[in-house]
């Protein structure tokens, strides 16, 4: 039996730190995306448990403050491309200084010495997933799915995704529903 499924990558996540903090016995407070305030001071053997555990699910303890920067760099380009209804209308470079404390100049230099990629290619890769989660979960438009990423037109979306992807939105939701076709009929 085949099972198909999707998932919220944060609220996984989010589960996974609650079900480890709360088996270890660990008070904590879920903070930001990606932040987690411990209550009690944790004995070394503790959070060397608690990081072996996590690590099983692919997460990991950020302890330098430039990999600490770059991860809520990340955090805060996820909010935007998925929630961006919830933010004022002001620019990225901007959004990313005020809520980070930093000059935009100083965050880019940053983020590219540590990513070897650039904000705005960051920003692209995950608008392009969020069109291809849409495409697949949503059954949008392209109209649609250009207008809620912001996109000037539907060609410079589909310009963005097929150098991302190497397919077109078309063609990719073409293989999507031709997958989903097999599927039914197995």
């Amino acid at each position: 039996m085949k099972l198909n499924f999707n998932y919220d990558g944060n609220i996984a996540c989010r589960a996974i730190l609650q079900d480890q903090l709360e088996n270890m016995d660990i008070k904590y407070q879920l903070l930001d995306l990606g932040q987690i305030e411990i209550g009690d001071d944790v004995s070394e053997d503790s959070f060397t448990a608690l990081q072996d555990s996590l690590k099983k699910y692919g997460i990991n303890i950020i302890d330098n403050p430039k990999g600490q920067l770059i991860q809520k760099i990340k955090d805060a380009i996820i909010e935007i491309v998925y929630e961006k209804d919830k933010f004022p209308n002001v620019t990225i470079s901007q959004y990313l200084s005020d809520k980070l404390n930093f000059r935009y100049g100083y965050i880019t230099n940053v983020f590219s010495e540590y990513t070897h990629t650039s904000i705005e290619n960051f920003i692209i890769i995950q608008k392009i997933e969020r069109a291809k989660k849409m495409i697949i979960e949503e059954e949008l438009t392209l109209t649609e799915i250009s207008h809620e990423l912001n996109y000037s037109s539907v060609a410079y979306l589909s310009t963005q995704f097929k150098k991302v992807t190497g397919l077109t939105p078309s063609m990719f939701k073409r293989i999507v529903d031709k997958r989903r076709q097999l599927a039914n009929n197995e």
